[in-house]
């Protein structure tokens, strides 16, 4: 495709050479003393100067940086643990940024995307938001809409970690409870109380407390509520 507005504005700031594969970072410190890599940010374009354009604004902010050429080379890359999200030109060669989108979220990269272009259209732009996408930047676009979009995205990322994170403990607690236990989670959860959830499973009162009580000791659930909120956490992660 034709350099962009922004590579021939920004063209002969930059030497020519030959594009490669980086990552480049630093380290922050934690409350515990330890350090903790800071986020990575995948740019994908096709356009070796918005790549280097756009990896040298966020790795002056602190952040790490990985370009690629193409799509391909993208979903080569091995999945990392690391926060972070993707910034990607729609119209890429013979992957565009809307097919990689999708080929990204078949294998399980969830990492919110930015997508940037200089030939947006309406369509386009609401596709890609609806499949998740954190923004639709239009070529040449601010330094700071692009800041603020990473920040977004970033800021995504970290709050789907954490909901995976706890939907995956309250999965592996759920799966110590035994058959009976799941039953009567699933009546006190709805609203019954122990005398209604006896009747239903043909048991007797005490009986039914005696899972319950057990059922909140595994569950971790200090009140009914609580065990509410957390029944209602594992049913929409179905």
């Amino acid at each position: 495709m034709p350099p962009s507005k922004l590579a021939c504005e920004l063209a002969a700031d930059w030497p020519t050479i030959t594009p490669v594969r980086k990552m480049i970072g630093t380290t922050s410190p934690q409350p515990d003393g330890s350090l903790e890599r800071q986020p990575l940010v995948l740019i994908v374009d096709d356009d070796e100067i918005v790549r280097r354009t756009l990896d040298s604004l966020l790795r002056s902010t602190g952040l790490r940086t990985a370009t690629y050429a193409s799509a391909q080379e993208l979903l080569d890359m091995e999945v990392t643990d690391d926060i972070g999200c993707i910034i990607l030109d729609v119209r890429l060669p013979r992957l565009s940024g809307l097919e990689l989108q999708t080929r990204l979220r078949d294998k399980g990269d969830e990492r919110p995307l930015i997508f940037i272009t200089g030939h947006a259209d309406v369509p386009m732009s609401v596709r890609a938001m609806k499949a998740g996408a954190v923004d639709f930047l239009q070529k040449p676009f601010r330094d700071q809409d692009l800041l603020d979009a990473v920040d977004a995205a970033l800021a995504r990322d970290r709050v789907n970690r954490e909901q995976r994170a706890t939907i995956s403990s309250l999965r592996a607690r759920y799966d110590l409870l035994t058959p009976r236990e799941r039953q009567v989670m699933e009546l006190v959860s709805s609203g019954l109380l122990n005398k209604q959830a006896a009747n239903e499973l043909g048991l007797s009162e005490i009986t039914v407390k005696l899972h319950r009580a057990s059922v909140m000791k595994k569950m971790e659930a200090k009140t009914v509520a609580q065990l509410v909120r957390m029944a209602e956490m594992l049913e929409r992660s179905l």
